[in-house]
């Protein structure tokens, strides 16, 4: 395993998780002050995109990046998580590149606004399915 892929990744992962968790508790308390530098984020947090069946997106995130770390996380100490462990973390970076063009699609074309905070979520999965990509070419067996 490469140890510069497996640190990076981690280190997204946890960017992510902590932006998704910081709009969650937006979302649920509807906290303007936590809406830093634009309006645009109260914009994206207040439209109904915001949710799926009254679940916020962000939580989504916070399900989706730490199913992603617990993943990097036993990948050193489970012998399933080792031989598995390359491709889930494809499989799911793939799902959550994929939920992220879509959301950066209702934000541009739809909503025309930029929340500071989940394009910071975006650029994380983004570089994280990449990074998932690499690690996949330079270790396929796995």
């Amino acid at each position: 395993m490469d140890k510069w892929l497996y640190r990076a990744s981690l280190a997204l992962v946890i960017v992510g998780l902590l932006v998704s968790i910081y709009m969650t508790i937006y979302k649920v308390t509807s906290n303007e002050s936590m809406c830093l530098g634009s309006g645009d984020c109260s914009t994206v947090n207040a439209s109904r995109y915001a949710s799926v069946n009254n679940f916020p997106v962000a939580a989504i995130g916070i399900l989706g990046y730490a199913a992603i770390l617990g993943t990097l996380l036993f990948e050193k100490r489970n012998s399933f998580f080792r031989q598995n462990g390359t491709l889930m973390i494809f499989g799911m970076a793939l799902t959550g590149f994929i939920f992220t063009v879509w959301l950066i699609y209702v934000e541009i074309a739809l909503l025309k606004a930029i929340c500071p905070f989940c394009v910071t979520s975006q650029v994380a999965m983004t570089l994280i399915f990449i990074l998932a990509v690499i690690r996949l070419i330079k270790n396929p067996q796995s």
